[in-house]
C-alpha cells in the first residue's frame, strides 16, 4: 500500500474561462469541484492506475465533509482522514483556454490544535507501518510546526518506509534533518530554498542538507534527477497546452511507484515526465491521459549526465 499524506486537504473548484484578463467580469465556461490537495491528486493518479493507495491528512467542517464525501466514491482508493473542529479550505483555479496557463487562489486552510496534531501523528503512525511509500505533499494549516513534516519522516523511518516530500520554503528546510529519500521541488521552489538557480547545484544543496535524492520539475523544461549514484535529466518531446496544476502530483505518484517496486532510476524519470504531461491534458488536477501517457513514455529520452561529462 502506497500512503499519501495532505495535511492542508481543500476542496479544489477549477474553472475554464475562454481569456483571463484583470479588473474585468468573466464569463466561466467549465466548472469542476473535487477534493484536492496536492496528496490528495498523487492518490487519484495511484488509484487510477489500479495502485493500492490510501490517503490520510487534516479535514473538517462542511468543507471537509465534501472532501471525504467525494474521496469515498474513488474505486480502489482508501480514506482515512483525521477530523479537525475548523473548516478545511478551498482553491481556485483559473485555466485560460487561450494559453493554457493557470492562476490558483489557495486559501490558509483551518486553524489545527495541538490535540489535533497528536491525533493525526497517533493514526499516522499507525498507518505508516503498513505502507510500502508514504509521500507527504502540499503546505502546512494554520497551527501545525515548521517542522511537521520532519517529524512526520522519522516516524516513517522508525517504520522503515521510505518517503517522498513536496512541500517548500520553511516546511521543506525544517525537513531535511529527518533524511526524506526524495525531495520533490520544483525550479522556483528549489532557488527559493537554496538561493542558486541553477537546478544541479540547488539540488546538491538540499542533499548537503540532508535529503537523499533530489527531483526538481520544471515545466516544459523537464526533470532533474539528483540520487546518490546517478545524475539524470528528460525533457518532455512536445509541450502540451492544458492545466498544469497536477503535473507535479502526478510526478509525485510515478516517484512512489518507483520506490515501492524498487525500480531503476531511469525507468522512474521515464515514468515521472510521461505522467506528468498526461495530467497537463487533463482540465482537473488529479487526472491522467492515458494516450499521452504511452506515447511520451515510448518517445522521450533519459540523459545520464555523468556519462556525458569528460573524464
Amino acid at each position: 500500500m502506497i500512503l499519501t499524506v495532505t495535511l492542508n486537504a481543500a476542496l479544489d473548484v477549477t474553472y475554464g474561462v475562454d481569456s483571463l484578463r484583470p479588473r474585468t467580469s468573466h464569463q466561466v465556461g467549465t466548472v469542476h469541484r473535487r477534493a484536492g490537495g496536492k496528496g490528495v491528486n498523487v492518490a487519484r493518479v495511484l488509484a487510477g492506475r489500479g495502485r493500492d493507495v490510501t490517503v490520510t491528512g487534516l479535514v473538517g467542517g462542511p468543507t471537509g465533509a465534501l472532501v471525504r464525501e467525494d474521496l469515498r466514491a474513488v474505486p480502489g482508493l482508501r480514506e482515512a482522514f483525521v477530523p479537525v473542529a475548523g473548516d478545511s479550505r478551498q482553491t481556485v483555479t483559473v485555466v485560460s483556454g487561450d494559453d493554457g496557463d493557470a492562476t490558483v487562489f489557495n486559501e490558509r486552510g483551518a486553524q489545527v490544535g495541538p490535540p489535533e496534531w497528536r491525533a493525526f501523528t497517533g493514526r499516522f503512525a499507525e498507518l505508516v507501518r503498513e505502507a510500502s511509500v508514504v509521500t507527504l505533499c502540499g503546505s502546512l494549516p494554520p497551527g501545525l510546526p515548521s517542522d511537521a513534516y520532519a517529524r512526520l519522516v522519522r516516524v516513517a523511518s522508525e517504520a522503515g518506509t521510505p518517503t517522498v516530500l513536496d512541500t517548500s520554503g520553511a516546511p521543506l528546510l525544517d525537513a531535511l534533518c529527518a533524511r526524506p529519500d526524495v525531495v520533490k521541488p520544483n525550479a522556483a521552489e528549489l532557488a527559493a530554498a537554496t538561493g542558486r538557480e541553477d537546478a544541479g547545484a540547488g539540488a546538491e544543496r538540499l542533499r548537503a542538507l540532508g535529503a537523499r535524492s533530489v527531483v526538481v520539475s520544471s515545466g516544459p523544461g523537464g526533470l532533474l534527477a539528483v540520487t546518490p549514484d546517478v545524475r539524470l535529466c528528460a525533457v518532455p518531446p512536445e509541450r502540451l497546452a492544458g492545466n498544469p496544476t497536477g503535473a507535479g502530483d502526478a510526478c509525485v505518484a510515478a516517484l512512489a511507484e518507483g520506490l515501492a517496486a524498487g525500480a531503476d532510476w531511469s525507468d522512474v524519470v521515464r515514468e515521472a515526465v510521461a505522467l506528468s504531461a498526461a495530467a497537463v491534458a487533463c482540465p482537473v488536477a488529479g487526472d491522467v491521459d492515458a494516450a499521452v501517457y504511452e506515447r511520451f513514455r515510448t518517445t522521450l529520452t533519459v540523459e545520464d549526465l555523468h556519462a556525458l561529462q569528460p573524464h
